[in-house]
């Protein structure tokens, strides 16, 4: 039996396989999935729910579900999350479960931008995906691109770096790595991973 978020056994066409990109905080994964969102129009990608407050310029239902602990406290109970968890020991963030299978069964090519902790349960919950990793040029740039981003306090920028070094040991976890020394061969790089026949891959 095929698992409701795996790809077709028989890598026929149909119901698309689920691409699931994870990497670093920092390592730029909204803005890469911005620049596909931007540019690649036939590309559905989720869009995570959160209990954080909004950064200035982020939109509800563009960049994320903003909601309440109560909200994603009933979604949990009700099975409504592909997966979830807490993220630099502070807010929670989850995939919502309908949009997903909705847009694989459209067949659609289909993506997940999470954190590692979220991309462990995808694998155990669609081990069919494709899992690909993102990551920084280097150390210094990872570091130089969370404190250029001026949104964290120095205690916040602090956890988000002992994530990161956690999140960076885990690339071989992985089918394929991008570096993301510029975001669009970043992107396009990542389209050309979804778009290929998977034993292409």
């Amino acid at each position: 039996m095929v698992h409701p978020l795996d790809g077709p056994a028989d890598g026929s066409a149909g119901r698309s396989r689920l691409v699931v990109l994870a990497g670093p905080t920092a390592v730029g994964k909204g803005t890469v999935a911005a620049h596909v969102r931007a540019h690649h129009p036939e590309v559905w990608i989720s869009v995570s729910a959160t209990t954080r407050q909004p950064r200035p310029g982020e939109v509800h239902g563009v960049h994320y579900l903003f909601v309440s602990d109560e909200e994603f406290d009933r979604m949990i109970a009700e099975d409504e999350l592909l997966e979830w968890a807490v993220v630099h020991k502070a807010a929670r963030y989850g995939t919502p479960r309908g949009p997903v299978e909705a847009a694989l069964e459209a067949g659609r090519p289909a993506m997940l931008e999470i954190d590692l902790q979220g991309a462990r349960q995808v694998r155990r919950t669609a081990p069919d995906a494709y899992f690909v990793f993102l990551k920084p040029p280097s150390w210094e740039e990872l570091v130089r691109r969370l404190v250029g981003r001026g949104t964290e306090s120095p205690e916040e920028r602090e956890r988000r770096l002992e994530t990161a070094r956690t999140e960076l040991a885990a690339e071989a976890e992985f089918d394929h790595t991008i570096v993301n020394t510029e975001v669009p061969a970043a992107a396009e790089e990542l389209v050309r991973c979804m778009t290929a026949p998977a034993q292409a891959r």
